[in-house]
Formats: C-alpha cells, structure tokens, sequence
C-alpha cells in the first residue's frame, strides 16, 4: 500500500490506565491508528485498552517493550513503521514517580528512575525523530511534572529525571522544529484522577466532580490540540492544573 494510503500512527509510550488509554482514545478518535506500550508484564492489560478502542471503532495494536533497552526501541519504531504506518505522534508518558528520603535513594532506585523517566524518553525522542524528518512532520509530545520545574523533599531521583526530560524536550524542539516536526513538553501540576490516586486519596471522587482533580480525558484533549496546532503558533509548553490548585 502507498504511504499516503496508510493510516497514520500514534505511538503512546506508557500507555497506563490513565492518562495513557485516554491519550490513546483521544487520537484513535481523530482517526490514527492508536499503538500502546507498556511493560511486557503488562500486556493484558494493554489488549483489553485496545480491544476498546477497537469496540468503539477505531484502531488499536498493543506492544509490550521495555522503553528503556535501546535495541528493543529501535526494533518496535521499525516494525510499527513497516507493518501498521507512517508515525504522526509519538506521545512519551512514562511517570516514574517515586518518593525517599534523599538518605533512603539507593543508586539503583536513582539510575532506574533516570532510566525510565529520561534515557527511555530519548530513545523514543531519537526514533521518533529518525522516523519523522524524511517526511518533514510529526508530533513529539512529553508528559512532565511539577517535577519538572522544581525539587521538593523526597522527589531527588524524580526530579532529576523529569529535569532532563524537559530539558531533552527543549533540544529537541530546536532542532527539530525546523524539519517540520512540533515537539512539546506538558506539565501536569497536580493529581490525576485514577486508580492510584484514589487509592491515596479517600475523596478523589468528590474532588472530581467539583473539578478540583485532574481527568485524565481532559487532558487528553489538550494533547490532541498541541498535534493540531498550525505551525506558525507552535507551542512548546503548556501546564495543566486543576482550577483550585496553588501554584
């Protein structure tokens, strides 16, 4: 089939229960073909998030990978280019969040964090890059934190980590903006509503529905838009909080 006749793709790297599926749905409804990774570990969980988006009519492949090994990347990038389509987005939401005392942060929870948090985000940025450029388009976007602007107590390994993918997400704009492609860093300032953090918080619910919690699908939009985005107003940055969050 001729490229312009294939779908194309969007690529979401840490496709969790939450903001993950609902990035997946939110562009398997603009009509790409949604790929979502997580750890092999997780593969169930990832067929059921496709067989949905496959039940609501849209389309939907499911990949266990280890974003962090880089032959594994490069692999996966290939195959998706070669059997399912032309990537337009690639959507890096891996959390990594962890919380320890600075004294407790062994060098294996620090060098993991940093793994996951930033090497795999520059994997997927290299390959989504070395897919894009020959056809002068494309969207790279980053799901950052509050981390990502400052250290707090505890958050040594995370910060570090969302640190220098913001600061991977600035190079890359620079350089690749110019090719065509619109790279995009997003900061979420605040909890998301989900599983975990309803574990964490008795009255996740409540907050909700007062709108003082971040929705995962209302997030979602907003990276459906930075990939809509005309080119002569791109933006780089854009932070998410819920209305009653203090910043």
């Amino acid at each position: 089939m001729a490229e312009s006749q294939r779908r194309g793709v969007c690529v979401v790297i840490g496709a969790g229960d939450g903001l993950g599926a609902a990035v997946a749905r939110a562009f398997a409804r603009e009509g790409l073909a949604a790929v979502v990774t997580r750890r092999p570990r997780h593969l169930d969980a990832l067929e059921t998030l496709a067989e949905t988006i496959r039940a609501a009519g849209g389309d939907a492949h499911a990949f266990g990978l280890d974003a962090r090994n880089e032959a594994d990347v490069v692999a996966f990038f290939s195959e998706v280019e070669r059997s399912i389509g032309p990537i337009e987005v690639v959507v890096f939401n891996i959390g990594a969040n962890v919380r320890f005392p600075v004294v407790e942060t062994t060098a294996q929870v620090y060098s993991k964090v940093w793994e996951m948090g930033a090497f795999a985000g520059f994997l997927a940025g290299r390959e989504a890059a070395r897919a894009m450029a020959p056809r002068g388009r494309g969207t790279v976007l980053f799901t950052g934190a509050t981390a990502s602007l400052r250290g707090g107590a505890g958050f040594s390994a995370f910060a570090g980590a969302k640190h220098a993918l913001r600061a991977l997400a600035q190079s890359l704009a620079r350089e690749l903006g110019p090719k065509g492609i619109h790279v995009a860093h997003i900061v979420i300032d605040g909890a998301i509503d989900g599983a975990f953090i309803r574990s964490l918080m008795p009255d996740a619910a409540e907050k909700r529905g007062r709108e003082e919690i971040l929705v995962p699908d209302a997030i979602a939009k907003n990276y459906v838009w930075l990939h809509r985005q005309e080119r002569s107003a791109w933006t780089f940055e854009m932070d998410l909080r819920p209305w009653t969050e203090s910043f």
